[in-house]
């Protein structure tokens, strides 16, 4: 699943492409068709993003609310766009430039009370300016929950997904299975800054960036494509820092890696 810079490129893709523009709404797929015809033909506002969700703002005040999931993506081009190819669940396209949405979990109408609830329920996002992280400090710090279970729940922080817990988390040397209870506040604080900088080079590079240039030799990627990282994916290969090997567990449905040594129970 898509994690929180990249639905934040995206709405700064969106905004900076179609802000401002009258845009044609259509659905190829025919599942969002009722809210594409109401949609076709008004202004695009401008788009933001939420921890993992996405919204587009219209002028005439209305929204959408997308959440990508395991399988939803978008595609871009300049218009005219190509006919459309597999299930189009949402295209949008102005004069100069377009996107086509396929295999999203939701792509719906959205009312100003509905982005009120989906905010109440959603932590701070490092990226957003307005997010708080005593708002995720206070959660964490009452809580004797896995600290790893703690960063993915998007309840506590909005946007962290599997790969931006084990990677900060080895960063900040906290094994992931310390209970949020035994976790410091200078602790948390570090945990915080590192993911606004390296989730907001992450929206800027469009890939994660998470090893230290001084640590990062040796043992490519883990997959064509994949950014290099410390733990994540790389269980029973050295640690690239100290040499022994990353574990790898489970936790809450979800593995989790970390090296024994670098993050201490």
């Amino acid at each position: 699943m898509p994690e929180g810079h990249t639905l934040h490129r995206l709405a700064r893709l969106h905004h900076r492409r179609l802000a401002g523009r009258r845009v044609s709404v259509t659905s190829p797929q025919g599942r969002f068709a009722a809210t594409a015809d109401r949609l076709d033909g008004q202004v695009f506002a401008g788009a933001e993003a939420w921890g993992k969700h996405l919204i587009h703002r219209y002028r005439g005040g209305d929204m959408v609310h997308v959440h990508l999931g395991l399988y939803g993506s978008f595609s871009d081009g300049k218009s005219p766009l190509p006919a459309p190819v597999g299930q189009v669940r949402m295209r949008i396209e102005s004069d100069v430039y377009g996107t086509d949405l396929r295999g999203p979990t939701a792509c719906e109408l959205y009312t100003p009370e509905d982005l009120i609830a989906l905010t109440a329920r959603l932590g701070p996002d490092p990226l957003r300016k307005d997010a708080d992280p005593e708002v995720a400090w206070s959660a964490i710090s009452k809580s004797r929950k896995a600290i790893g279970a703690l960063v993915m729940d998007q309840k506590v922080l909005a946007g962290v997904g599997n790969v931006y817990r084990a990677e900060v988390l080895f960063r900040a040397n906290i094994n992931p299975h310390r209970p949020g209870t035994s976790v410091d506040r200078g602790e948390w604080d570090g945990v915080w800054e590192d993911l606004v900088a390296l989730m907001a080079v992450g929206v800027r590079r469009g890939k994660m960036h998470v090893v230290r240039p001084a640590d990062d030799h040796g043992a490519p990627a883990y997959g064509p494509g994949r950014p290099r990282t410390y733990v994540y994916r790389r269980a029973g290969e050295p640690c690239r820092v100290c040499g022994t090997e990353v574990l790898m567990g489970e936790m809450v449905a979800r593995k989790v890696y970390w090296c024994p040594t670098c993050q201490p129970d």
